[in-house]
């Protein structure tokens, strides 16, 4: 080896280790053999141990007076001539260290690459939507030998080393080979496996080193620590085959969705304060739901984020569960558990930015990687996040992936994308000049609307039976609906007009409400355009906007009266339901990330009928299909009355698709007991009492109709039957024909 090559090899100039470190057929001296290098810091001794057991002792290269490194470089350097024929099988290195230390391992340069031409060409056209099983750390058997593949992109790096525990953390053991011009770079590292920690160093072509966490990393310390960690994920025996054949087959549109919104760290905590695992949540959380009669649980984001008051929405790991409440298999179970008690899992993604954390994506390989350069596309000054470049392909396809990755690994059945408006607009929350037209001259974000078509028309091409719901803010047309007919592909979409009209209507003082009717009623005139998810969601509980319970006007018995109210109309209302723990029993205190929901407020009898009317809420929903099967079929719901501002008392059908399911319902949204209050009924006979929310056992004073009524041949409402009623005070009526 001569001294250039030595030299540049030490000062970090050869791109490529392999052409350098390893076995390599050479020609000296006229005889054919085999040259043997390694390169070992503090190593004083070494040799080379072959698969059939023979040794060959390693010369240390000695330092040269000519040399332009360090002795203590060059001196790491070991290399032996071996004459004869060699399989390139791999062998193994033993060495001695200057610390008295020994060791015996397998060169990592005595193994071939072990991502294909295919999987590189994929990644780099955008398409591999199995990139997660390539990129990042996968514990596998390389050439007969036990280790770990490491693979990362980073395709404007001078040199990628791995570094971790088991190299101790030295950029200079574990050079990285690229793979041509794809900008991956991979090593078998047959010395790491699971439980190890690693990180990337990475050299920009400036020169500057920068230590950063995989991308695709699956797990990671918990924080404030932030190395990525090996994990393998084939060794979890799953137990919910029957709901994922039975998800495969079934449709969500006419299936009753009742969700329970979660933040995992702060629904229950232990006596200490501190958080659950994801085994214990399971263990209390799903019978909670069963209990309740929730189907479905959605929790905020859980992959890895370094900043508890983020709640995830600003996230560092992208591929990794967090770790503060367990491993990987941990959350599994958490899955599993829930679908085998028939309890489907949505989880929220964020792909609308991340944070600036510098080891994580940021400037990840000294250029704007993942995200734009210019601040007008890069950045979010709202969140002081940055936005992903959603226009190059292999940002694209980390993205789609990463979607993917988690119904495929995670067997989750459902993805909330957050910010979706922040995503499709170029000037969302921009002044003028702070934002880039697209090609055409528009501030719609192409490349990120083509995006989301691309993640829907996969996710439900590979996955049947699966869902997507957009937080979408805005009147973007189409967002549910599907890819082929000009739309976005979601499935649902969460109305945030209903939830911001709702709450201010219900906040009014209920002698003023008859004045803000058009915020109760005007939902309807858009409820068929979408796909719509009707969510009392975890935004309208923070941040000086008080709580369910507290936006409710009143003393304590009338805020537990309108807090049914609202509950009741968001169930009667076409849509899927969501809710944000601790609304169920009427949490008084704002969501605080940092302590559990208060469940002493159990103790008081008032919460217990809140609690216990949220549980009927659900079973009533859940029991008739009247108020599930025609959520997007405008011929589901019928108006009877929106027009008595006087008593502020609206009264509306829903319709199953059998003509005998019929639910009336009827709201009183002032204090005044409405006796004999005559309502069209749209057929005859007898009418039996649901729900009612003023019931005793729901802490109300028992005010409605004590069963049911029959209908009479009396005109109302433009029909020929009508029932007279005696409506509950800030109550409702739910009725259906027998």
């Amino acid at each position: 080896m001569d001294q250039a090559l030595l030299n540049d090899f030490l000062a970090g100039h050869i791109t490529d280790p392999f052409s350098v470190l390893g076995a390599r057929p050479i020609l000296r001296n006229g005889k054919s053999g085999t040259l043997f290098r390694v390169f070992l810091p503090s190593a004083v001794k070494a040799e080379i141990v072959l698969s059939s057991g023979q040794i060959l002792p390693l010369e240390r290269r000695k330092p040269s007076a000519k040399a332009a490194v360090p002795d203590e470089g060059e001196s790491c350097f070991f290399e032996t001539f071996y004459v004869g024929e060699h399989d390139f099988s791999p062998y193994r290195v033993r060495a001695e260290f200057s610390e008295g230390r020994r060791s015996s391992f397998f060169d990592a340069y005595s193994f071939g690459p072990v991502l294909g031409e295919l999987d590189l060409f994929l990644w780099n056209q955008g398409n591999h939507y199995q990139i997660y099983r390539k990129l990042g750390a996968h514990p596998t058997i390389h050439q007969g030998v036990k280790g770990t593949c490491f693979a990362v992109w980073a395709p404007s790096a001078r040199k990628v080393c791995l570094v971790g525990d088991r190299n101790f953390w030295d950029g200079r053991r574990l050079p990285m080979r690229p793979r041509g011009s794809s900008g991956v770079w991979e090593i078998f590292a047959p010395h790491f496996g699971s439980g190890d920690l690693y990180k990337f160093e990475i050299t920009t072509q400036a020169g500057t080193v920068l230590i950063k966490a995989d991308p695709m990393g699956v797990a990671m310390e918990k924080r404030p620590k932030t190395a990525s960690m090996v994990y393998d994920l084939d060794n979890y025996s799953w137990g919910d085959q029957k709901w994922i054949f039975e998800r495969s087959q079934t449709a969500r549109l006419d299936k009753p969705m009742s969700i329970y919104e979660i933040h995992l760290g702060s629904w229950r905590r232990r006596p200490d304060g501190s958080w659950l695992t994801y085994r214990e949540l399971a263990d209390e959380l799903v019978p909670y739901l069963l209990d309740m009669g929730f189907n479905w649980l959605e929790m905020m984001p859980i992959a890895e984020h370094p900043f508890d008051a983020s709640w995830g929405y600003q996230v560092s790991g992208y591929y990794a569960v967090t770790s503060r409440f367990g491993s990987p298999d941990d959350f599994r179970y958490l899955v599993d558990k829930c679908h085998q008690a028939g309890i489907g899992v949505i989880l929220d993604w964020v792909p609308a930015h991340f944070p600036r954390d510098s080891f994580a994506l940021e400037f990840f390989d000294g250029t704007h990687l993942y995200e734009h350069a210019d601040p007008r596309q890069g950045a979010h000054s709202d969140w002081g996040t940055l936005v992903f470049n959603f226009g190059r392909n292999e940002v694209k396809n980390f993205l789609v992936a990463n979607a993917l990755f988690f119904v495929d690994e995670y067997h989750i059945d459902g993805l909330r994308v957050d910010a979706v408006a922040s995503m499709i607009y170029l000037d969302y929350s921009r002044q003028e000049g702070e934002w880039i037209p697209n090609k055409y001259g528009g501030r719609e974000n192409l490349e990120a609307i083509e995006m989301l078509k691309t993640l829907n028309t996969k996710l439900y091409e590979l996955f049947p039976g699966t869902m997507t719901i957009a937080e979408e803010s805005t009147a973007f047309p189409a967002v549910s609906r599907p890819v082929h007919l000009g739309g976005l592909g979601f499935m649902f979409k969460w109305n945030m007009g209903w939830m911001h009209d709702m709450l201010d209507f219900m906040s009014q003082d209920p002698i003023f409400r008859r004045y803000h009717m058009e915020r109760l009623t005007f939902a309807l005139l858009y409820a068929f355009h979408e796909n719509f998810c009707l969510p009392l969601s975890h935004d309208e509980v923070v941040y000086g906007k008080r709580s369910l319970f507290d936006k409710m006007p009143g003393d304590y018995w009338r805020k537990c009266a309108n807090l049914r109210l609202l509950l009741g109309y968001m169930y009667a209302e076409p849509g899927k339901k969501l809710l944000f723990m601790g609304g169920e029993f009427g949490q008084i205190n704002e969501w605080d990330h940092a302590r559990q929901l208060s469940w002493e407020l159990l103790d008081r009898p008032e919460h217990q009928g809140l609690r216990d009317f949220t549980r009927d809420l659900n079973r009533l929903y859940q029991t008739e299909p009247a108020l599930y099967e025609r959520d997007y079929d405008w011929r589901g719901f019928e108006w009877i009355d929106f027009r008595d501002y006087d008593s502020t008392i609206v009264s509306f059908i829903r319709r199953g698709k059998e003509p005998k399911e019929v639910v009336l319902f009827v709201f009183n949204f002032t204090p005044v007991p409405r006796e004999g209050y005559r309502l069209g009924a749209p057929l005859p006979g007898y009418w039996r009492e649901l729900i009612n929310s003023d019931s005793k056992a729901y802490g109300g004073g028992d005010v409605g109709l004590g069963g049911g009524r029959h209908a009479e041949s009396v005109e109302s409402h433009g029909r020929s039957q009508s029932l007279v009623l005696t409506l509950p005070p800030l109550g409702f009526l739910a009725l259906k024909s027998c």
